[in-house]
């Protein structure tokens, strides 16, 4: 009987949690990937889609200067302020014959559109080194290119990473193959823009640690072994090797030589190498975490820094000038894999802005137009 008695408690029980839903099941933690809060914090916001000043982006490339439409390139810069772009990638890619083609193409383009706004520096294939005559075939090129109208000579960093000469091996950066080239810049008084290397992250173990590490999993082609193909820190010697050979050359090293987040180790080689110059391209991410050492060295080194950008993303600049013009506060970043910190303002005077806009680059590569900026 007592049993009887139960039943209906237990069909009533029964009744109830059917009725009831399921408890939610919890939330999967947000991933590293996912978690991008928005600032709550209040504080004064300058946010600047043009700069103060003209400036010269002398790190940029177009691919398609030998034929496309130019007039909408240059509508875009004029709503940045750009003065003048350096179009590094004055050869393309390809061989020789292509390359020449290219090159003069977008020589006879820039003629007709605006060749005072638009200027080219011209490259080198150096994946033919070693057969007979090939220094000699590149000097005498260089030259020809520079009497076409190149301002100056772009090195990708495909040298001393990927390039081999004829028998299968690595072209080092400092190759003695290379000298007389160098030397030839030095002597028509053009620069030679130097990107050698990735920033060093990308050859350190991809743990924890690496403050990269969201960028190689995103861009895993990014990622190198220690030794690939050679120690990072090998590479930078032979770029700086480069430098030490050749006194009388004017170099612009790429990034800031990958060491904007070291600048203690890039104000002692700035001290070394007088032939030394560098470019902020790609690297205003370190420079706006840091803005009071990067103040002290900008004020420091003023005449020897220039505005870069490299990839040509137009909204993109507005941090740059941000950073460079701007006394604000824990602003974000245009690229979270680049940089998941926050940006600050350098808040830079107006003399040394001027430099790092237009000065330096007016001086450093010949035949410029310098009627369109101030004095």
């Amino acid at each position: 009987m007592k049993k009887l008695l139960y039943l209906p408690a237990l069909l009533l029980t029964g009744i109830v949690a059917f009725g009831q839903s399921k408890p939610a099941k919890p939330a999967e933690p947000l991933g590293f990937e996912e978690y991008d809060p928005v600032s709550t914090l209040k504080v004064p916001e300058h946010k600047i889609t043009r700069s103060k000043y003209p400036f010269i982006d002398v790190h940029n490339h177009q691919w398609n200067m030998d034929n496309a439409n130019l007039r909408p390139l240059l509508a875009q810069m004029d709503s940045l302020n750009m003065g003048i772009m350096v179009n590094l990638s004055g050869r393309g890619f390809g061989n020789v014959e292509q390359g020449t083609k290219f090159f003069d193409n977008a020589l006879a383009n820039t003629a007709k559109t605006n060749p005072k706004r638009l200027v080219l520096f011209t490259n080198l294939n150096f994946d033919d080194i070693g057969k007979k005559g090939w220094t000699e075939d590149a000097v005498t090129m260089l030259e020809a290119d520079v009497k076409k109208g190149a301002r100056g000579l772009k090195i990708y960093k495909n040298l001393g990473i990927n390039n081999k000469d004829e028998s299968g091996q690595r072209v080092r950066v400092d190759d003695s193959r290379l000298d007389a080239i160098w030397d030839k810049c030095g002597e028509l008084g053009i620069p030679v823009l130097i990107h050698t290397a990735d920033p060093k992250s990308f050859w350190d173990p991809m743990d924890r640690y690496n403050e990269r590490w969201l960028e190689l999993k995103l861009h895993g082609g990014r990622k190198r072994s220690p030794n690939d193909p050679v120690p990072w820190e090998q590479l930078i010697a032979e770029q700086h090797n480069v430098f030490r050979k050749h006194p009388k050359t004017t170099f612009i090293a790429a990034h800031m030589g990958w060491f904007p987040n070291d600048l203690d180790k890039l104000d002692s080689l700035m001290k070394v190498f007088p032939n030394m110059n560098v470019e902020i391209g790609a690297v205003i991410a370190e420079l706006g975490r840091q803005p009071r050492a990067a103040r002290k060295f900008f004020e420091k080194y003023q005449d020897r820094i220039l505005f870069g950008k490299d990839s040509w993303v137009p909204s993109e600049y507005a941090t740059y000038f941000r950073v460079l013009e701007t006394d604000d506060e824990y602003f974000p970043y245009h690229k979270k894999y680049h940089a998941f910190w926050r940006m600050y303002g350098m808040g830079l005077p107006d003399e040394v802005l001027k430099k790092v806009y237009y000065k330096n680059a007016l001086r450093l590569i010949p035949g410029l137009d310098k009627s369109q900026f101030p004095k």
